[in-house]
């Protein structure tokens, strides 16, 4: 048996779950995705959509915490060299 190849996304990207939206817009992401993801009560997800032509064609959700990390990431160099 081969050595998953980093690039190999069979692993990256797969249905975990089907969820309902009810009347009021709302959703419940089952127990076993919020526990395999680690989101607790209060965590904040930020709604992340892209868009082929007009149209939403993949929508994902990240933790705020993370998303937070990977700005400062991107942006920390670019904002020392400026300062």
């Amino acid at each position: 048996m081969r050595a998953k190849d980093k690039n190999d996304r069979s692993q990256c990207c797969k249905v975990e779950s089907i969820v309902s939206v009810d009347e009021r817009g709302q959703m419940v992401l089952p127990k076993e995705v919020r526990d395999a993801a680690g989101i607790r009560p209060g965590d904040k997800l930020a709604l992340v959509m892209w868009k082929k032509g007009e149209e939403v064609c993949c929508m994902s959700l990240i933790k705020v915490d993370a998303l937070t990390g990977m700005v400062k990431g991107m942006l920390g160099p670019m904002m020392k060299e400026l300062f």
